[in-house]
């Protein structure tokens, strides 16, 4: 399918501080809504709520009513009696390893977002390093989705997310050539719930103008059936947007990765920031150096895209304007079998938003790698990092399946859980923080985040850039040896026959069926190891080859990837982990092994 023709508008600009006049009207709607009992002041051109609720529903309702007035943000310092919000995990691993090392900018968070604008940031000829606190890049957000590249109707016009999506959308077949990662516009289709919400279409239409989306193509309900004959019988039409895509994910992310490393930069895993030094400039602060769990390092430039953690690097800056709160979504994925079964990505939203008021309300989406996917659901969450699932969940995903006739629970193989790093203003924050000279704030990216990544990447390196010369007086210079181009990894489940046989000609190792549910060769295990990122978790490995995803999780070719990536690495089986921290997957050895004795 093609690519989007239409332009979105000019970018927005940045929120506005809030007024007295705003605080007082949020004050007034506190007490309305049975807050009256809260605390409401400016902070930073933000709304500052303090206080004591007794439910966790009442904070976020309490955010909510904040950000109903213009303003930049809401810091949120509400307690909730009772709940204790779980505290950030960090590496155990201390050491001096960076201790002195100097960066002319560093980007705090390695996911899809982070990573994009690692290599936006390698087009300069600078020294640039990114810290990521896990062990590899995208572990939480960015993979822990289900991997749509939205067109860019759904965000409300005007706003960063609209624009950013529209944008980035527009990126991705270019992207997917340079960095050979997988992408397909499969196009999507919204179904109508109703056949009066046919009236509708001249404000869908107009939206769509105003987001720079390419007018969507109405069909009938006759019409959705010719194109998905599997489709439920509950749908009265809908709209076919033709620059929906689809990508794995992780894939994305890792290939933003790669590249950054060929074009010099320096990725640190399990290197968590714990605090920053301040100093004048002028008449505003800049951050001097960057406390580390594994020393003291330097930065002319920082930029935040720590994700679901975003707002608690900007407190350690000294410049909170807006609080993150985590929005966890579960999603399943059905069985392979199922891929001909459905060709479009199909939803049947709430469109008059009497229903959920900051979900699209999830769907059945096909993946890149022949799955299907349903969700995702969408509770509030305390713990940021909470991917647990729970029965109910299960019953809500469940009830996506319902889109496609030839889709039944029975085919479900595993669920996950993902939280989206939510802001009270429901926007993302692209922006120079105004309190900090070389700090730029890239916080919020929740959905369509993985869409606008590519655009979002492009102005967050331009923002930082543009810190580093105000400071240094002087212009960058460009990287002469810049090369946008990633070699696709080697997939050998997707080329024919005699592509593979050629390809194990001259390696032998291709030829070796490692995961018989993913068809994942020994060859295609050892390629990943030799990633320039250098990761080693067997969780890595399974997502850059899908190892272990199929429907056995891993029970037959664990032993055997364990015994690989102890070869390629030299690890001792009892050090290798399933992902970072504790998780190790060997104790130790049962017995020594004896040897029968060698006869003459």
């Amino acid at each position: 399918m093609s690519e989007q023709n239409g332009r979105p508008r000019r970018r927005p600009a940045p929120r506005p501080s809030v007024t007295p006049a705003g605080v007082r009207r949020v004050r007034r709607r506190l007490r309305r809504g049975g807050l009256g009992s809260l605390g409401c002041d400016a902070l930073n051109g933000a709304v500052h709520l303090t206080g004591v609720v007794g439910r966790w529903d009442d904070r976020i309702r309490a955010g909510y009513i904040a950000a109903s007035v213009r303003c930049r943000g809401v810091v949120n310092d509400i307690a909730v009696s009772g709940i204790t919000e779980p505290a950030m995990t960090v590496p155990r691993v201390t050491d001096e390893s960076l201790a002195g090392k100097a960066y002319d900018i560093v980007v705090v968070g390695a996911g899809v977002v982070g990573c994009a604008i690692a290599r936006e940031l390698s087009r300069f000829d600078l020294r640039i390093a990114v810290l990521e606190k896990e062990d590899d890049v995208g572990v939480h957000a960015s993979s822990r989705n289900d991997g749509m590249i939205h067109p860019g109707f759904a965000p409300p016009p005007g706003t960063l997310k609209a624009w950013f999506n529209a944008t980035g959308n527009r990126m991705y077949g270019d992207l997917a050539r340079e960095l050979g990662f997988q992408f397909d516009r499969v196009g999507s289709i919204v179904l109508f719930r109703s056949w009066w919400l046919r009236l509708l279409l001249p404000i869908m239409r107009l939206r769509a103008h105003q987001n720079g989306v390419d007018s969507p193509r109405v069909l009938t309900r006759g019409g959705v059936s010719r194109l998905e004959p599997n489709v439920t019988a509950r749908q009265h039409g809908g709209l076919q947007f033709l620059s929906t895509g689809i990508v794995n994910p992780f894939e994305v992310t890792i290939a933003f990765a790669e590249n950054a490393v060929q074009n010099g930069v320096e990725f640190h895993f399990e290197t968590v920031l714990t605090g920053v030094e301040l100093e004048m400039s002028g008449e505003r602060r800049q951050i001097r150096s960057i406390r580390t769990n594994r020393g003291v390092i330097t930065a002319g430039a920082v930029v935040n895209a720590a994700g679901s953690w975003a707002d608690a690097v900007a407190s350690l800056a000294d410049d909170r304007f807006f609080t993150i709160h985590g929005r966890r979504g579960v999603d399943a994925v059905l069985d392979k079998q199922l891929s001909s079964t459905q060709h479009h990505a199909l939803s049947m939203p709430d469109l008059l938003g009497s229903g959920r008021t900051h979900s699209k309300g999830g769907g059945l989406i096909p993946s890149i790698d022949g799955n299907l996917i349903a969700g995702p659901t969408a509770e509030e969450t305390p713990d940021r990092e909470n991917y647990a699932t729970t029965h109910t969940e299960f019953t809500e995903v469940r009830d996506q399946l319902s889109l496609n006739d030839a889709v039944s629970s029975e085919f479900i193989i595993t669920y996950f859980a993902g939280v989206r790093p939510a802001t009270f203003t429901e926007d993302f924050i692209v922006e120079r923080s105004i309190r900090v000279r070389n700090l730029t704030h890239v916080a919020g990216i929740q959905s369509p985040g993985l869409a606008s990544a590519p655009a979002i990447a492009v102005e967050a390196a331009r923002l930082a850039v543009e810190s580093l010369r105000e400071e240094r007086g002087a212009e960058m210079g460009r990287n002469e040896t810049f090369n946008p181009i990633r070699p696709a990894r080697i997939d050998l489940s997707r080329l024919p026959l005699a592509e593979r046989a050629v390809l194990i000609s001259a390696r032998p190792d291709y030829g070796q069926p490692v995961c018989r549910c993913e068809d994942v060769t020994e060859g295609e295990i050892r390629d990943a190891l030799r990633s320039p990122l250098g990761v080693c978790s067997l969780d890595s490995i399974k997502r850059r080859t899908r190892a272990g995803a199929g429907r056995c999780h891993g029970g037959f070719c664990l032993p055997r990837v364990l015994e690989i990536i102890h070869e390629e690495t030299g690890l001792p089986l009892e050090s290798i982990r399933k992902k970072s921290g504790d998780s190790y997957l060997v104790l130790g050895r049962t017995k020594k092994i004896q040897r029968a004795p060698t006869h003459v």
